[in-house]
């Protein structure tokens, strides 16, 4: 089993070196969430963040670790969601030659809008074909940056978690939503070095429990992700985020795909937010959890993407009306 090892001095070096490139999102306490979980809760704004989610900060740090030599290689990564927006943003911004290698059930929003920042795509059949391709790409030159197996790129996911406790210093139960385990790795070690009696959940949707199928099996365990929360959808967790999960976690919540996307609507009514389904489960999760936790509970929540099409938004209500 790998060690994890990603330090609280990496974390706050990262902070440092993205400083001026990722935005410092805003966190405050939600009268509205508190008076439906009946605890006071703080909320994390990262759907605000540049691109649309956490990956700015990884990515930003990541490739702010690299030589100039190493930057003129170009970047090629895997993903058909958040990472890959946040890698072709990054690249344009610091004017980089990036290649996405995407699965070809990747939704046209997340396409166009990687296109868009500046990147090349390029489809493959799934996951496994694009990782394939993309060992191929850096035996050829590229520098592949991993979405979430990355030292680099989980310090900077962790700047988020140095900013929430700075923010609301009395939190002391944090929900975070896993894909691969890169963003929770960086939070939970940022929340926990920080503050070691704060309690942090996981949460993963029915369907993308990549997670909690590794830890079952007490190793990475390949699925094939069918969530609506398609940013949760990783294929494996990684022995460094499995080394993460076992450290930080208290338990992994499993919440199913239905109340997740009631949420994705009530957060926007109510807190005029636009989130995507990995983003809402934590709420859903935090409403089973919180009645079982102390009255004086103050339980924070990251909201980590907006990155969703207004089509999918539509056909959701639409679906739940129906139900």
């Amino acid at each position: 089993m790998t060690a994890f090892d990603v330090t609280l001095s990496d974390i706050e070096a990262a902070r440092s070196r993205i400083a001026g490139h990722a935005r410092r999102t805003p966190a405050y306490e939600s009268a509205v969430l508190s008076e439906r979980l009946g605890r006071r809760i703080a909320v994390k704004m990262e759907a605000l963040q540049l691109a649309g989610s956490f990956k700015v900060r990884g990515v930003f740090n990541k490739v702010m670790t690299l030589s100039e030599a190493e930057r003129r290689r170009g970047l090629v990564t895997v993903s058909g969601g958040n990472h890959a927006i946040a890698v072709a943003r990054v690249a344009g911004a610091l004017g980089l030659d990036a290649l996405v290698l995407m699965p070809k059930v990747t939704p046209r929003f997340n396409v166009d809008l990687t296109v868009k920042f500046g990147a090349q795509v390029e489809l493959c059949e799934d996951a496994a074909e694009a990782f394939a391709k993309a060992e191929a790409y850096e035996r050829e030159g590229r520098l592949f940056v991993h979405p979430y197996d990355d030292p680099a790129v989980i310090a900077g996911h962790g700047t988020l978690g140095l900013e929430f406790l700075e923010d609301i210093p009395d939190l002391t139960h944090v929900f975070v939503s896993i894909g691969g385990g890169g963003f929770m790795a960086g939070t939970a070690a940022a929340l926990k070095a920080k503050r070691p009696s704060l309690t942090v959940y996981g949460v993963e949707t029915t369907g993308a429990q990549t997670m909690t199928e590794a830890l079952k099996a007490d190793q990475p365990v390949t699925i094939r992700a069918t969530s609506v929360a398609r940013t949760l959808g990783a294929p494996f967790a990684t022995h460094r985020t499995l080394a993460a999960a076992k450290l930080f976690l208290k338990e992994i919540v499993l919440v199913d795909d239905q109340p997740v996307l009631a949420d994705v609507s009530w957060i926007l009514q109510a807190e005029k937010l636009l989130c995507e389904p990995a983003a809402a489960c934590v709420l859903t999760a935090a409403e089973k959890i919180a009645p079982s936790l102390p009255d004086d509970s103050v339980i924070g929540l990251v909201l980590c993407g907006s990155n969703l099409s207004l089509d999918d938004l539509d056909a959701w209500r639409r679906q739940l009306g129906a139900a």
